[in-house]
């Protein structure tokens, strides 16, 4: 079944450590099957209203996401970047 990973970033705190994530996660959740589908600001808001930066990926599996998230290359992104952001990840299965 289908899975999506969301991340919101709430606080970014270093653009040169999230620009170096970038370009490591990037290439390393593409290679593991995920295929973003949006990425960036809102353009609109409701409820909160929290304009937080959002990332959608799908991805073929919940497994495949997760395997993904524990690979090597992405522990290398992850380790680049550090403490530059304040963000969430949730990985949820689609509605099939």
């Amino acid at each position: 079944m289908t899975a999506y990973w969301i991340a919101t970033y709430d606080e970014l705190r270093d653009p040169d450590k999230v620009a170096a994530y970038a370009a490591l996660a990037g290439p390393a959740l593409t290679a593991a099957g995920g295929r973003f589908l949006a990425r960036g600001n809102p353009e609109q808001v409701y409820e909160l209203g929290e304009e937080t930066r959002t990332v959608l990926i799908e991805f073929p599996s919940v497994e495949a996401a997760r395997a993904a998230h524990d690979h090597p290359d992405y522990a290398a992104a992850l380790s680049a970047l550090g403490d530059g952001a304040r963000r969430d990840i949730r990985i949820v299965p689609a509605v099939e």
